[in-house]
């Protein structure tokens, strides 16, 4: 294992999506190993939030989207003053906002988790994280130097169990038939997460498959919050769909559920199916830049193409009419997939290794 490494990891979001999420469970889990961990945030976000609850001491700056003088000098100077070893950003603003000043001994890494503009929020960087290896092709084809372009995935926090009565009351509250099967979905609630398709092939669904009802529980909110709940009025499947809004932490409706489905039209990685199998829970996914990565189709998860609302009911059928015993071998080996791949251990070490690589490129006599 390689040595720990004082680091400063900088993220400039307000959401608190899969990005943010593992902005928290990467330091968090440095923290753990005994690396110094310092994180730059903006005051009020979730992460700050989220980070508030550990150890890992935290600096809150604007980070606006426009041109910062104020938070690009302030990062300046934090970096003077606690001389990290590597400064991680997380997107692009965080990027654009982060230079290391000359004469310190900082590489700077920069971290995508999507295929976003490069030119005025990349290219300074040292070295450049991709967490899938579509991105970091991507990364290579726009003229980042190979050697120095790393592909490293996200881990997904370790399973809350959820006791047998909670989740008895669960269902019960959102009226849920006790012998109903339960598809479970969750994200913001924007176009590309593909919620609108994923509600038409819910209403294509027969009233019952093998004798059982159908509830979908979606978890999330966001700008197409009344629009989806239009759609459901529209389709007539008020009593197939449960909108749940925001569940931080998921693990009770992971737990309820028979199959996950990740609808979006497009996802880089999708932390949700690393959730699902987290959970032991079969996935069904649109083929999505992420999910083809990820799922080994027919063996770790069912597939259908983006925007197919009647491919992916026939696919959430599919998987509905086989046997428990071959949904539950199915989740199984999509949680073997996870173990090997995206386990947290692996996942730190990766980053140790590529802060202890870097800095050995930057400064070969240090």
């Amino acid at each position: 294992m390689a040595a720990p490494v004082h680091s400063l990891h900088i993220l400039g979001s307000r959401e608190f999506g899969g990005a943010d999420q593992f902005y928290v469970r990467l330091l968090s889990a440095l923290h753990a190993t005994g690396s110094p961990v310092t994180a730059i945030n903006r005051p009020g976000s979730p992460v700050a939030d989220a980070l508030a609850k550990g150890p890992v001491h935290q600096l809150h700056l604007p980070l606006a989207n426009r041109w910062d003088a104020w938070s690009w000098w302030q990062i300046r100077k934090q970096i003077r003053k606690t001389a990290p070893c590597v400064v991680q950003s997380y997107m692009g603003r965080a990027t654009r906002l982060t230079s290391v000043p000359k004469g310190t001994n900082a590489a700077l890494i920069a971290r995508l988790g999507g295929f976003y503009k490069i030119d005025g929020y990349y290219r300074h960087a040292d070295a450049w994280v991709g967490n899938t290896k579509a991105i970091c092709d991507y990364l290579i084809k726009s003229g980042m130097p190979s050697d120095r372009v790393h592909h490293i995935g996200n881990f997904v926090p370790e399973p809350v169990p959820v006791g047998v009565e909670k989740l008895e009351a669960l269902r019960s509250s959102y009226k849920i038939p006790k012998d109903a099967w339960v598809i479970f979905s969750l994200g913001r609630f924007v176009r590309k997460k593909g919620f609108s398709e994923l509600l038409e092939a819910i209403s294509l669904l027969p009233n019952e498959v093998a004798g059982r009802p159908v509830v979908l529980l979606l978890a999330g909110d966001g700008p197409m919050n009344e629009e989806l709940n239009a759609q459901i009025r529209d389709l007539k499947i008020e009593p197939r769909v449960r909108l749940i809004g925001w569940q931080n932490p998921p693990d009770a409706f992971y737990q309820m559920a028979d199959a996950f489905v990740c609808p979006s039209n497009h996802e880089p990685l999708g932390n949700v199916i690393l959730e699902a199998w987290n959970h032991f829970v079969p996935v069904i996914s649109t083929r999505n830049e992420g999910a083809t990565e990820l799922i080994e189709e027919g063996r770790t998860g069912l597939l259908c193409n983006c925007r197919d609302p009647k491919g992916m009911a026939s696919v959430i059928l599919q998987m509905l009419e086989s046997s428990l015993i071959d949904r539950n071998k199915m989740a199984s080996q999509g949680n073997t997939c996870l173990n090997q791949n995206y386990g947290r251990q692996a996942i730190v070490e990766q980053y140790n290794s590529l802060y202890s690589h870097t800095l050995a490129k930057k400064f070969p006599t240090v």
